[in-house]
């Protein structure tokens, strides 16, 4: 199975980088170009067009390994649709930009259809504890969460490699677990992703040529939410680790949503302040900072995949960890904002 599964993986990437590449040139129908504004961190139009090769290895090589693997693979028809109805969305947004409240009609739309094809939450195990849920508490607790990863993804698509780089790293870490569990297709299913991703940040790493758009970056959150809610399920991980592996992008979106809720911002409109956007502004390439945020990716997953099988205690110290890291590493982008770290290294220079 495992052999199958790579087999797949290895078409997903490929598919994904033809199209890619195929979208980069001008004469393709799907050429739709970015224009940089005041709240761009690009400077030059670029297409943003890439999160369609995405989406469609992912249901294309899904569906086929779908089919392959198990006999029950109708069910699936219910996250396949919700993929349609945020990628299709997200493509019109993408092409003619339409009205906030619709996009979110559509998301939670999305989020109800997996959570009719049972991708939610009955039970929440934080570091070691479950919790059942009362039916209609989970039911909305599950499309809550949902709609906010599809768009906490879109926030945080704003720097060339980011997006694609956290679907690598994310999905690839869903996949060990399912490996780990013998879940074979939930594994091939998230070796798909991850693969595809990989594909467009082929031609996404700084400096990017490409940009996945809402169609890739809001596709990748759904699906994000969807395989975090089937693994806590059925018992592949703990619902808390799935939260762990996405958090660079989790955290940062939620606390940058907070703070502008509080300081009485439309929050729902495009913005350059989230921290990883902070750093390029203070001076940070885009590769500088990209590849800082693959290593916190890269330790948040390896202590999801030792803390997962440990005890309650110990889940509880990771987690607690993990908070302090992330509260320590806010007050470090503020400081370099105010200049404090810089002068300092200037005068040890001197």
């Amino acid at each position: 199975m495992l052999l199958s599964a790579l087999v797949f993986s290895f078409v997903a990437i490929g598919l994904s980088a033809w199209l890619t590449s195929r979208f980069m040139l001008p004469d393709s129908r799907f050429h739709i170009l970015d224009h940089p504004n005041e709240r761009s961190l690009h400077t030059r139009p670029t297409p943003r067009t890439g999160g369609i090769a995405i989406v469609t290895a992912v249901m294309i090589v899904g569906s086929v390994a779908a089919i392959c693997i198990t006999p029950e693979w109708q069910r699936l028809m219910y996250l396949a649709v919700a993929i349609l109805l945020v990628a299709v969305t997200s493509f019109l947004d993408d092409r003619w930009r339409l009205a906030f409240g619709y996009r979110m009609f559509v998301h939670l739309m999305a989020a109800a259809v997996l959570v009719f094809g049972s991708f939610s939450l009955r039970a929440v195990t934080l570091v070691g504890h479950s919790v059942a849920l009362v039916p209609g508490i989970g039911v909305l607790a599950s499309v809550l969460y949902i709609a906010w990863m599809v768009n906490l993804y879109n926030f945080m698509d704003g720097m060339d490699g980011f997006a694609g780089g956290m679907a690598v790293v994310g999905f690839g870490v869903f996949a060990v677990f399912g490996v780990w569990h013998g879940q074979w297709l939930f594994a091939t299913l998230n070796l798909i992703v991850s693969a595809s991703a990989a594909g467009f940040l082929l031609f996404n790493f700084p400096p990017a040529r490409i940009f996945m758009g809402d169609t890739g970056s809001s596709t990748l959150g759904l699906l994000a939410a969807a395989f975090s809610l089937w693994g806590a399920r059925d018992g592949i991980f703990p619902f808390w680790i799935a939260l762990l592996v996405f958090s660079p992008f989790i955290v940062d979106a939620t606390v940058t949503l907070l703070r502008r809720i509080v300081r009485g911002e439309r929050f729902w409109q495009a913005h350059k302040t989230h921290y990883y956007q902070r750093l390029v502004q203070v001076g940070w390439s885009h590769g500088k900072t990209v590849r800082y945020e693959y290593v916190l990716m890269f330790f948040c997953a390896l202590s999801a995949v030792l803390a997962a099988p440990q005890s309650a205690t110990i889940q509880l110290w990771v987690a607690g960890a993990w908070i302090a890291v992330y509260g320590l590493l806010a007050l470090l982008v503020v400081r370099f904002e105010r200049g404090d770290v810089g002068a300092k290294s200037r005068r040890r220079r001197v």
